[in-house]
C-alpha cells in the first residue's frame, strides 16, 4: 500500500513558505503522494495553484487532488486546460481525484447550480476523458502523457458515486472510516466495476485526518469542529475520527492495508511543516 500526505490547504492564516516546506520535506520522506482539499468558501488555498506550486518544488511525489469538486467549476475547458497544464509542469505527475461537493454555498459563490451537479460532473468527465484522448490543440495542449491524460479517481459512498467512478475513472476515493466500513466499501466498488463490465480491478485510495504530538490534537479538533460546522452536530464524527497517537495511527495504517486499499493519503490537521516528520517516522520506515 502507498502512502501518501496531504497539504494543510485549509489550515487559516497558514503561510505559503510552510506550505511548500511540507511538500518538499514529503517528497524527501518518500511519501508517495501529495493530496490537496477543495472547498471555495473558506479561508484555504485553491488546489490547483497549490499544485501547480508543489509541481515546480518538488521533482518525483504524485500530485493528487482529494478531491477536486469539479462540478462548480463552470468553464470545462478552463478546467481541462489547468489540469493539463499542472499534468505537464510536473512531468505527468497529476492525479485527479474528483466528486459531486457537498456545500451548497461553494456552489452559490460561482453561480453554478447546486442541483443536478452530479449529472454536471458526469458531463465534465465526458467532456476531460475527450478532451485529452483528441491529443494537443490551440485550446487545450493536452497533457503530458499521450495514453488518455491523468488517472482519475471519483469519491463517494452512494451508488450513483459508485457507478460514475466505474464509468469515467481508474480508482475510487473515499473519506477516513474504521478498516471494516472501507473494506465494505471497497467491495462495493469492486462490484460495480464487474457491473459496469470491466476487467480490471479500481484503484482503492482513502484519506484520513492526523495530528500528532504536542497540543496538535487539541487544535486539530478545534480546526475540524471549524472547518466541518456547516454539517452542525455531525462534524463531531470527524472529530473522533482523528488520529492522534502514533500506535493508533500503525493499526489504522495495518488495517486499511489488510482490507486491500491501494493508497491511504494521511491529512495533518495542524498547519507546521514538522507534522511531516511527526507522521513519517511512524508509518515510513
Amino acid at each position: 500500500m502507498d502512502l501518501g500526505i496531504g497539504l494543510p490547504t485549509m489550515i487559516p492564516g497558514l503561510p505559503g513558505e510552510d506550505l511548500l516546506a511540507s511538500a518538499v520535506r514529503a517528497e524527501e520522506r518518500g511519501f508517495a503522494s501529495l493530496g490537496v482539499l477543495d472547498r471555495l468558501m473558506y479561508d484555504g488555498y485553491e488546489p490547483l495553484v497549490t499544485l501547480a506550486a508543489a509541481a515546480g518544488a518538488t521533482r518525483r511525489i504524485r500530485l493528487t487532488t482529494t478531491i477536486l469538486i469539479a462540478a462548480y467549476r463552470s468553464d470545462r475547458s478552463v478546467l481541462a486546460k489547468q489540469l493539463s497544464s499542472i499534468d505537464r509542469l510536473s512531468g505527468g505527475r497529476l492525479v485527479v481525484g474528483v466528486a459531486a461537493g457537498g456545500r451548497p454555498d461553494d456552489f452559490e459563490a460561482c453561480d453554478t447550480p447546486y442541483e443536478n451537479r452530479g449529472r454536471r460532473l458526469d458531463d465534465l468527465l465526458d467532456d476531460l476523458r475527450r478532451t485529452w484522448a483528441g491529443g494537443p490543440d490551440p485550446l487545450n495542449p493536452g497533457p503530458s502523457r499521450r495514453d488518455g491524460g491523468p488517472p482519475l479517481l471519483v469519491g463517494g459512498h452512494t451508488p450513483q458515486a459508485m457507478r460514475r467512478a466505474a464509468r469515467f475513472a481508474s480508482g475510487w476515493i473515499a473519506g477516513g472510516s474504521s478498516a471494516s466500513s472501507y473494506g465494505d466499501l471497497a467491495d462495493r466498488a469492486r462490484q460495480a466495476w464487474r457491473d459496469a463490465g470491466r476487467t480490471d480491478r479500481p484503484r482503492l485510495v482513502a484519506i484520513a485526518n492526523v495530528a500528532l504530538g504536542g497540543d496538535a490534537s487539541q487544535r486539530a479538533e478545534r480546526f475540524l469542529l471549524e472547518y466541518y460546522g456547516f454539517l452542525g452536530w455531525k462534524a463531531e464524527i470527524a472529530v473522533k475520527g482523528l488520529i492522534t497517537e502514533a500506535d493508533q495511527l500503525r493499526e489504522f495504517v495495518d488495517g486499511y492495508r489488510a482490507v486491500g486499499c491501494d493508497e491511504l493519503i494521511l491529512f495533518p490537521c495542524v498547519g507546521e511543516p514538522g507534522q511531516v516528520e511527526e507522521i513519517a517516522r511512524v508509518v515510513l520506515p
